[in-house]
């Protein structure tokens, strides 16, 4: 398939958005006339039952692969009470179906760009997949194409898989495009750990309505991307009923600008298990951490010491430099409906996590993000296909120091490809919760992150950027080359529809 250009992406991205790309101002006119007011409508808090996305099926498996197939269309679906809303789907709802995988098992995904009328390019985010698979931002899947996406499952983690189309990230994720991906090991499964019905995915994001229902999208000026209905699996602040067991929780942030600081009503620990990249060393007691956009962790909580009856609320302490709304500071309640036996118990030891030596580090890079003349930068630059800004060979050790010296903006970083290691924040250790294997690390105002990691097992260009996917759009991203030689990002080109089955 051609390559569009880059003005031709956004063009296309533009008419596809129709009103949700309005001027700012014209927007906040609009939606003031429409809704009379600059809110959402408020729902009750608690009233909604957590809903939990369905697991999808393949259509077909052999020995080695699992292939399934995925639409991404446009629905209308009711988020609100007596609302409907729009939203591009993958097959339709958002959050999209739960992909769940064994480790060393494969898969194949055909993504097929049927309705949404915007360019896509699907990142499977936390997976080490070969470069034309990995959802390079220019690597676009026109409407009426699709294209069959190849995963290796060769980390037990807890993965996500969303839109990573140049320029309009932030806005078709906004829309609906993004949902779930877990590949579990034999290991994790023997752990004593709470499973089934008792291990719950928590897909978290916040969203802002016309008293019609219509989603507004408005990135103040291309800063960021705020809401002030929060939504858990697609529900505004649902509430789970629970029994008196441990329940594991794995939660994601896949709001486009909004972190969190997360803490239950009671002042009780969270128990962490687990870190981007999958179950940590051992389990950290804490009484709130921090959650920056695409981040992952895992959790326990133990409401078996809680009687029939209570009632938890997950809060949000807030952090500086979100736009607070009201409200935003809850996110879901728990509530003790049923008394249970609890046969799961927390493990000392989790995995064994080797340690990456900084002597065995070949060199040190620095990364600094900035905004500068309007526009948010890498070391001074925007995203250009053609510039590598760093080529490790496979194998090697590198040191990355990621430097923001701004006090009105954090940057959760992501590195594509593979899991490090971090080293310290300004010199001091890392929270205990984040002392596992990640792929996102939380940069806070004028802070300096140093992160260790091995580079593989691929060969080829992978892309680096800031999760404020407003601020990847324009244009905080850039790119780096393991080794020589590698394949493309654009060597598998998309095909035509219809499409043949798998």
């Amino acid at each position: 398939m051609k390559k569009i250009t880059r003005r031709e992406a956004l063009k296309l991205g533009t008419l596809a958005g129709g009103s949700l790309l309005l001027p700012t101002t014209l927007l906040y006119r609009n939606q003031a006339s429409i809704a009379g007011t600059a809110g959402s409508p408020q729902p009750t808090r608690f009233a909604v039952k957590l809903p939990i996305p369905p697991v999808l099926n393949p259509v077909r498996s052999d020995a080695t692969t699992d292939y399934y197939e995925m639409t991404m269309k446009k629905a209308r679906i009711s988020i609100l009470p007596g609302l409907t809303t729009e939203i591009w789907g993958y097959n339709g709802i958002a959050p999209g179906p739960t992909i769940k995988q064994r480790l060393g098992r494969k898969s194949v995904v055909r993504f097929i760009n049927n309705s949404v009328n915007t360019p896509t390019s699907v990142h499977l985010h936390g997976m080490a997949s070969l470069p034309q698979y990995d959802g390079y931002a220019e690597d676009l899947t026109l409407p009426g194409y699709y294209k069959d996406y190849f995963f290796p499952n060769t980390r037990a983690a807890t993965l996500w898989y969303h839109d990573h189309a140049i320029h309009n990230t932030a806005r078709n994720v906004y829309m609906g495009l993004a949902g779930t991906y877990l590949v579990q090991d034999e290991f994790e499964l023997g752990l004593p750990l709470p499973k089934g019905q008792y291990d719950v995915p928590l897909l978290i994001q916040d969203k802002q309505f016309t008293n019609t229902g219509k989603l507004v999208f408005d990135t103040q000026g291309e800063k960021s991307q705020y809401g002030d209905v929060i939504l858990v699996n697609g529900a505004p602040w649902p509430r789970m009923e629970v029994g008196t067991s441990k329940y594991r929780f794995r939660i994601l942030n896949g709001s486009i600008s909004r972190s969190y600081k997360l803490a239950l009503s009671n002042g009780d620990d969270f128990i962490m298990i687990g870190t981007d990249a999958g179950l940590m060393s051992a389990p950290v007691n804490v009484k709130n951490f921090r959650l920056g956009m695409a981040e992952r962790y895992e959790l326990i909580i133990d409401f078996s010491k809680y009687p029939v009856g209570s009632q938890v609320v997950l809060q949000n302490l807030g952090l500086p430099n979100n736009d607070d709304y009201d409200g935003t500071d809850q996110i879901m309640r728990f509530d003790v409906v049923r008394s249970e036996p609890d046969n799961s118990s927390i493990p000392a030891t989790l995995r064994t996590i080797q340690p990456i030596p900084e002597s065995s580090a070949v060199r040190t890079r620095e990364f600094r993000y900035e905004r500068s003349n309007g526009l948010w930068v890498i070391n001074g630059k925007v995203w250009d296909d053609k510039r590598v800004d760093a080529n490790p060979q496979l194998g090697d050790v590198e040191i990355w120091r990621l430097y923001n010296n701004s006090g009105g903006w954090f940057h959760p970083i992501h590195i594509h490809l593979i899991d490090c290691i971090m080293l310290d924040r300004n010199g001091k250790p890392p929270f205990p919760y984040e002392r596992g294997l990640k792929d996102v690390f939380y940069v806070g105002e004028n802070e300096s992150v140093r992160v260790i990691g091995r580079y593989g097992p691929n060969t080829g260009k992978y892309m680096s950027h800031c999760h404020n996917t407003v601020h990847e759009d324009h244009d905080m991203m850039n790119q780096f080359e393991v080794g020589q030689g590698g394949p493309s990002p654009l060597s598998d080109p998309a095909k035509i529809l219809p499409a043949p089955s798998l």
